[in-house]
């Protein structure tokens, strides 16, 4: 079992083309493989994993296979961690014996596990090394395949291979002041059990005040699913403490003023190419 921590990034096509530009052109970067990476997560029909908030896998990279097991973690100064598991496989079957040793042994019925939908994606690595830090970058490109639609996939992710968390959400940072970015708290996974009709996550609305976390995972849940997002102001009061504290006092009145009459993540990200810079300074400080 290993841990991951990673920061995950959504963006438009041109914005991913110019992101992998200036991420080539740092000097601390070096361009890794360009790999095509089929996925296929397996659930059982009533969907018992999605449930326990883990996501099962079968990655093919060439002629490589490999079994992946993944929790949903937590979220933590703009960065997932999430618990992993990895084993090799000789073909593209399940191996469940794997899956013993693993939390899901005695809580799912992993006889009943079944393909419950893709993503299918180029994937190019660039390497990032500053000091004793290194960092992986991802950047993916293709679709989300579930329940007979589809979804384009275009992410930027940064994962830390070693050396200081701090290091992910300062990259994550200088990218978000070069391309708009959009700090996505839903997983692949999740795109893929909403496509298939498996997971339907709802905006909860209340007038209690908002952690950033929250009003981070309502804004990629009205990403996902298009649902409107409104928000009274009380609710909002902890959020405008932390983007003064963050330096974006105004980024924030604009944003406020849009939560507060009703409005979309879509529609957020194309009135406001600053979003992402707001949504990291803001998990930073909240």
């Amino acid at each position: 079992m290993a841990t991951e921590l990673e920061i995950k990034l959504t963006l438009s096509e041109p914005a991913q083309a110019r992101a992998l530009e200036w991420l080539l052109a740092r000097p601390e970067a070096s361009e890794g493989p360009r790999k095509t990476l089929i996925n296929r997560y397996y659930d059982t029909p009533d969907a018992a994993l999605n449930r326990a908030k883990a996501a099962l896998r079968v990655r093919q990279a060439g002629d490589r296979f490999i079994q992946t097991l993944k929790t949903k973690g937590e979220f933590v100064d703009g960065a997932h961690r999430r618990e992993e598991w990895e084993w090799e496989l000789a073909g593209p079957e399940l191996d469940l014996s794997l899956l013993e040793q693993t939390p899901l042994h005695g809580q799912v019925d992993l006889s009943a596990l079944a393909l419950a939908f893709e993503t299918n994606f180029q994937r190019q690595v660039v390497m990032l090394e500053s000091g004793s830090s290194v960092i992986e970058v991802a950047v993916d490109s293709g679709d989300i395949l579930g329940g007979g639609r589809s979804l384009p996939l275009r992410e930027v992710e940064f994962e830390l291979k070693a050396g200081e968390p701090g290091e992910l959400m300062r990259w994550a940072k200088a990218l978000a002041c070069e391309v708009p970015v959009f700090l996505n708290l839903v997983s692949k996974a999740e795109q893929g059990y909403f496509l298939a009709g498996i997971y339907r996550p709802e905006i909860l609305v209340s007038s209690e005040p908002l952690s950033v976390t929250k009003l981070l995972h309502t804004l990629s849940v009205s990403w996902l699913t298009g649902e409107p997002v409104k928000l009274p102001h009380t609710a909002l009061s902890a959020i405008t403490k932390a983007a003064s504290a963050a330096g974006f006092d105004t980024e924030w009145q604009e944003l406020n003023h849009s939560l507060q009459s009703g409005t979309t993540t879509d529609d957020l990200i194309q009135k406001f190419p600053e979003l992402g810079r707001l949504q990291l300074a803001l998990a930073l400080v909240g």
